[in-house]
This record gives C-alpha cells, structure tokens and sequence, in this order.
C-alpha cells in the first residue's frame, strides 16, 4: 500500500523493557517517492493531548477525519524513519491547517 504525506497510520512500536510491541497512531511526513524508491516512510509522532505539552506539539483539530479517539496532538520532535511493510494499516488524514502548522515545524527545524 502506499502512503501520502498526513496519513495516519497505526505501526508497532516496541516497549523499552520487555519483548512486546503496542499498536501507536503515527502521522506520514514523507513523500511517496521515498516509499516508492527505498520502500522506507518517515513518521511522527501522535500521542494524546493528556501528556505534558512539548515546544512544537500540534492539537489534531478533526479526530474524525484522523481516524482518532481521543484528543491527540502530532509530536514533531520525535521523528522516525520506518520500513512501509511495518505499518499495520491507514486510519485518517491530518486536516489542512494542522499539516500546515506540522510542515512549518519541519521547515524551521532542518539545518541550512
């Protein structure tokens, strides 16, 4: 399957201290080309809005159009880079103005 840049998508991520795996919600933050050419997606993090707030986090502002429970926000400082076979499946799509506010985060945190 293939994956557009704000997709949300469900991966495993692995526990620290044990041999287990949970299903998280992540955000798509790469082009296809990068799938279609390595077979590789880069993924933010999502995590809920209960947590203690972090310089960047973006408030998800359409749960239902991102396939989500429960009040999250995008974690732009915790970027991966992921094999696409890995993802479990496609729940949503980030709306307009939060991928907005996630790009401009990219762009005022790569070097050059």
């Amino acid at each position: 399957m293939d994956y557009a840049s704000f997709d949300i998508v469900v991966v495993p991520f692995p526990y620290a201290d044990r041999l287990a795996e949970k299903r998280r919600p992540a955000l798509v933050v790469s082009a296809p080309a990068l799938q279609k050419s390595y077979g590789l997606v880069w993924l933010m993090m999502i995590t809920s809005a209960d947590n203690p707030a972090w310089d960047g986090d973006v408030a998800i502002s359409d749960l239902k159009l991102a396939g989500l429970p429960a009040p999250s926000v995008v974690r732009p400082a915790k970027i991966a880079t992921v094999d696409a076979t890995r993802i479990l499946r496609r729940i949503g799509k980030l709306a307009a103005k939060d991928a907005r506010r996630v790009k401009d985060f990219l762009r005022g945190s790569l070097a050059g």
